[in-house]
């Protein structure tokens, strides 16, 4: 399911000490809805194994897992922290076993019956095919209900899901406020560099925070195609033929050497942010050069929190559908 923080609001620039402002708030733990949403989950993909593979990702690879350990982990740049933690199933009877003690029961109630015991051979045979008649019906009726139960938690999933999908609508919407106003102290922090700045020294600061977007993005993007690449080879479900597998196997390697490339770009990066630091830090006051740390730092930290509600909200969408498309028909047209 689909799990992460939510909340954000405008940072606050004037505020340097504290990177993050309050543009994120992660949640230390999961909310009543959150494990209401697991528990559903769980409860349907134990009777619709169709929908295992999209309501459990705890097995895949995510961008984000491949991103771990190139940049300060998320609660170093952007307030709060965010934990999973698990919650244990919860404890039901399986259907089977049910069935079982019920089947029981009407054995116990037959043999035990005096009709059954004071009745002719004849009327004896008539009367066990009229109970076994009633057994099949019941059994109907009881899978009637089970398929009822089933449809009426994924509708109640659906819908928590849509509220929760609305929530990260909003995140995203908040984030881009976020980006805006970093753009904006960017900009005042180029200002204040072409004021007291030589050309060249600009031409740096400039090339640097231009590559910065670019060498984030690349990352990204290579982690998210290396992360499809390695959960299609680790599917149990992947119905690949030797040949598919072996262009898989390939473009993994392919993309694992680029990975690496950019990782160094980063780490080449890295070493140029020094030199504009202290080419800065030898001409602009104390507070333009907090402001520049502080619009560096959030560069990068905001498109990667960017990315991690997009793949978010796209994953909420995608489980959105195939709970949607696995109702019944008649209860489809109504949602």
């Amino acid at each position: 399911m689909i799990r992460d923080h939510t909340n954000s609001s405008s940072q606050q620039t004037t505020q340097p000490d504290e990177p993050g402002g309050n543009m994120a708030a992660m949640s230390t733990g999961l909310s009543e809805e959150d494990q209401k949403r697991e528990e559903l989950a769980r409860d349907i993909m134990d009777k619709d194994k169709s929908l295992a593979d999209i309501l459990d990702q705890s097995k895949m690879k995510t961008t984000m897992d491949l991103m771990e350990g190139i940049f300060p982990q998320g609660e170093q740049v952007l307030e709060g922290a965010h934990q999973r933690r698990k919650v244990p199933p919860k404890q039901t009877r399986p259907a089977e076993e049910r069935e079982k003690v019920n089947s029981l029961a009407a054995a116990v109630a037959m043999v035990t019956s005096s009709t059954y015991y004071s009745t002719s051979a004849p009327k004896a045979e008539l009367l066990i095919k009229m109970k076994d008649m009633q057994e099949q019906q019941e059994e109907e009726d009881s899978e009637d209900e089970l398929d009822i139960d089933l449809a009426n938690k994924k509708q109640e999933l659906i819908d928590s899901l849509s509220r929760k999908l609305q929530v990260l609508r909003d995140a995203r919407e908040s984030l881009q406020e976020d980006v805006l106003d970093n753009n904006a102290l960017g900009e005042e922090v180029e200002a204040r560099v072409q004021q007291v700045c030589k050309p060249n020294e600009l031409d740096k600061f400039r090339m640097f925070v231009g590559d910065l977007d670019k060498v984030v993005s690349l990352l990204l993007s290579l982690s998210g195609r290396l992360a499809r690449v390695e959960n299609a080879l680790n599917s149990p479900e992947e119905d690949a033929t030797p040949e598919e597998r072996r262009t898989l196997i390939e473009k993994r390697k392919v993309l694992i050497r680029q990975h690496e490339d950019a990782k160094e770009l980063k780490e080449n990066l890295d070493r140029r942010e020094r030199v504009v630091y202290d080419i800065l830090a030898s001409h602009l006051k104390e507070d333009s050069l907090t402001d520049y740390e502080h619009f560096v730092k959030m560069k990068s930290a905001l498109i990667i929190e960017q990315r991690k509600l997009e793949d978010k909200i796209k994953l909420g969408e995608e489980q959105l559908k195939c709970l949607t498309d696995s109702l019944p028909i008649e209860q489809r047209l109504t949602f």
